[in-house]
């Protein structure tokens, strides 16, 4: 194999599946507010769904997926003002912005819990 894939195609390939993946993790927000609204035999249905393993799993998933869009994008932002655009300053920042979406992430579980 010749290609071996960088840190920064994967994360830039990332950050476009995690912002399409939030929208998911919309959806499901707006699927169980509507349940709330519709009675308590629905929402017990959509409660239960996302209270499930798969669902927590797709709700953890969707917490990930925006923290590490949400640091990824003040990278973005960054390079905006010309600042960091050195290759080793990049993929520095990547595994900064990797790392920081990982641990917000569990101090996140762990606060909700």
């Amino acid at each position: 194999q010749i290609y071996r894939p960088q840190i920064t195609s994967v994360l830039s390939i990332l950050n476009r599946i995690t912002g399409i993946a939030m929208i998911l993790a919309t959806v499901l927000i707006a699927w169980w507010f509507l349940a709330a609204a519709t009675g308590a035999g629905y929402y017990g249905l959509v409660d239960g769904f996302l209270t499930s393993w798969f669902g927590v799993l797709i709700l953890v998933g969707s917490l990930w997926a925006f923290w590490f869009h949400f640091f990824n994008g003040l990278r973005h932002l960054r390079w905006d003002a010309v600042k960091g655009m050195g290759m080793k300053s990049v993929r520095r920042s990547g595994w900064v912005a990797l790392a920081l979406s990982v641990l917000v992430t569990v101090l996140c579980i762990i606060w909700a819990m």
